[in-house]
């Protein structure tokens, strides 16, 4: 799932606050610097999208994300490979791109995968 750029900084955030966060804390934090009522537009959004939940407290509600940014971000990269035209080709390339460290993380979540 694709982010624009303030839903993005918004769910940033979010994740780095996962206790959540009111609308005009969002706002204030922003380096963006968006009016509340644009942060809390935004903020339908995300949840309409799933990755955002509310919780009223008082008159406000307090935001927090549905899951952590890495569960984002693996949901990110299997939509990403669904839509490949040539998946081998695309993991291949991928795999040949990263870092060591990235591929010793694929090479260890592989290996725990085949021995469950």
């Amino acid at each position: 799932m694709r982010l624009g750029n303030l839903e993005r900084s918004i769910m940033e955030a979010l994740w780095n606050h996962p206790e959540g966060m009111l609308a005009q804390d969002l706002a204030d934090v922003l380096p963006s610097t968006p009016a509340v009522t644009t942060v809390l537009t935004v903020l339908v959004r995300l949840s309409r999208k799933g990755l955002v939940t509310r919780e009223r407290t008082g008159r406000a509600h307090l935001y927090r994300a549905n899951d952590g940014k890495d569960v984002f971000v693996a949901e990110a990269m299997r939509e990403v490979l669904d839509g490949a035209g040539d998946v081998e080709a695309a993991v291949s390339r991928f795999v040949g791109s990263v870092s060591p460290q990235v591929a010793a993380a694929l090479r260890d979540a592989l290996n725990s995968r085949d021995l469950g």
